[in-house]
């Protein structure tokens, strides 16, 4: 305390001379009407821009609850979309009806770990068993394709990612049909590539590359990418075709697992099928 009283009597005249000069611009500001309105003005603009930025700053950090949100939502809405569901009809001489029955279903998720530079590479998202998950099952963004599901504990799923030597995908060329594998050789991640095209078939740069009917764990249609570029190797039959992946893997927050309610149907008949 002492020291603190030392310090204002050596340094008073700074104090006074703030003291005389806010009670300056008090009295100026309280008996000057124009000086008055131009304070107010310039307190109140002062004001606004730190409120604004508190406001920014508290939008950024509700950013994962409206991520969240949205992602359920979407979820939500692939449900409810057509190409989720099975059109059964039934048609006869008596009868005239169409019946839809859900085939796939989506439930968001949020990646919670993930590598892009090895050559195995997996995903963590934060929904498990509890939630609904199951192996075997696929995963896919916004963009397209993420890969599927491989192991599950009650809370938590790793995902084994089209980045990865064992990830075979069942795609075809949009505008032919003509089906093939997708993999991942290593290397840019951005890239992958398609195998099985027989040289007959027409290729152009930039063509779109989905998801076909013939896999069980994936919708038809998915967005997979793009055609980069193609190569016929000599005393070859089948192309090697670069495909531009449209999932950014080295961007991913939020994606949807996907479960095929019929897959195992399905799976039981062909395998019958086979034995036979």
């Amino acid at each position: 305390m002492r020291n603190l009283f030392a310090f204002i009597w050596r340094n008073y005249e700074y104090f006074l001379f703030l003291i005389l000069e806010v009670g300056c611009f008090f009295l100026l500001f309280q008996n000057n009407n124009f000086h008055k309105a131009a304070y107010i003005t310039s307190a109140n603009r002062v004001a606004g821009q730190v409120y604004q930025g508190m406001s920014q700053v508290g939008q950024y950090f509700r950013l994962k609850n409206a991520n969240e949100a949205l992602a359920n939502e979407n979820a939500m809405l692939h449900n409810m979309l057509k190409d989720s569901y099975m059109d059964l009809k039934v048609r006869d001489s008596l009868i005239k009806d169409t019946l839809l029955r859900q085939q796939y279903h989506y439930t968001s998720a949020r990646v919670i770990n993930n590598s892009v530079n090895r050559r195995n590479n997996y995903l963590t998202i934060d929904r498990g068993r509890l939630q609904g998950i199951k192996p075997e099952t696929a995963v896919i963004c916004s963009n397209g394709i993420v890969g599927i599901v491989k192991d599950v504990s009650d809370n938590f799923s790793s995902i084994l990612c089209l980045l990865h030597k064992d990830a075979r995908i069942s795609v075809k060329i949009k505008h032919t049909n003509f089906f093939g594998s997708l993999v991942w050789e290593g290397g840019d991640y951005r890239y992958a590539t398609l195998n099985d095209i027989p040289v007959n078939v027409e290729l152009a740069k930039g063509d779109t590359i989905q998801t076909n009917a013939y896999s069980t764990l994936f919708p038809e249609g998915v967005m997979a990418g793009v055609i980069e570029s193609f190569e016929l190797k000599p005393g070859k039959n089948f192309y090697v075709i670069r495909v531009k992946l449209s999932t950014d893997f080295k961007n991913l927050s939020y994606v949807y697992v996907i479960d095929n309610l019929m897959k195992e149907e399905q799976q039981k008949l062909e395998m019958r099928s086979q034995n036979d």
